[in-house]
């Protein structure tokens, strides 16, 4: 099992490099920094009314910078015949590297864990879905909402593919649009307790695109867009947790 661990940093942004690299200086396990892209990529398609039919606002361009890179890295994964899977992280994370190298050493793909998050910034309702995993301490749930970020997540080639297909059109933000689990077919899975945590530092993109978020404003299109959208991942989730009933029931052997 071969694991690339990428650290999605701007270019331009050595202070952040420096912090980082100072907190990684145990050499527990290597990476490397991807330099971010700052606008958007020739394979992605974005169309101002669609996003704010679908998302409620039109996106800045620090959030296609990070949609971009986000894409990058997926591409470069499927073409990637070295390494079998990615960590990707941001360079604004603390992390604990001997859980991380832990991580990096399970093979997700052979147990069909394509997607599976490090860190949340939002709360989540979860199902349980291994509570012993790589090592005791370790649990894999499943999230129901999403739980936004991009953090930190392991991915791997099949999981890219996925993401490639489902994403090219730039409608919302990219952890949005990697959250919307029942719009995609990939599991929104997460570790718990969380091998990383984000460092307390002003955000690359920015807090002024949430003061456009105001609902006086929203277009009706996106208030009947939401509409649909709450009700096709509420029915998704209904199914999900009627089946983990009738797996602890045992019903469904």
């Amino acid at each position: 099992m071969h694991t690339r661990v990428l650290v999605v940093s701007l270019q331009a942004a050595l202070d952040r490099r420096e912090r980082f690299a100072a907190r990684a200086s145990e050499n527990i396990l290597p990476f490397e920094f991807f330099d971010a892209r700052e606008e958007l990529i020739p394979t992605l398609s974005y169309e101002p009314s669609m996003a704010l039919k679908e998302h409620g606002r039109t996106l800045q361009a620090g959030e296609l910078g990070c949609y971009s890179s986000h894409y990058a890295i997926w591409t470069q994964l499927i073409s990637d015949e070295e390494y079998d899977q990615y960590i990707v992280l941001e360079d604004d994370i603390i992390a604990d590297w001997r859980r991380l190298k832990q991580i990096a050493e399970y093979p997700f793909a052979a147990d069909g864990f394509h997607y599976v998050r490090l860190y949340q910034k939002s709360p989540a309702r979860f199902i349980m879905l291994k509570k012993r995993f790589i090592n005791r301490d370790l649990k894999l749930i499943r999230l129901l909402d999403s739980a936004y970020g991009t953090q930190g997540y392991v991915i791997t080639r099949d999981g890219a593919r996925a993401f490639l297909e489902s994403c090219r059109q730039v409608r919302r933000p990219i952890d949005d649009a990697m959250d919307r689990w029942w719009a995609h077919g990939v599991p929104n899975l997460a570790l718990f307790p969380f091998p990383l945590i984000e460092e307390a530092v002003s955000s690359g993109i920015g807090t002024a695109r949430f003061d456009a978020c105001d609902a006086k404003t929203t277009p009706a299109s996106h208030r009947a867009f939401r509409r649909r959208e709450r009700a096709a991942r509420r029915l998704a989730t209904y199914g999900l947790l009627l089946r983990d009933l009738a797996t602890r029931l045992g019903l469904n052997q």
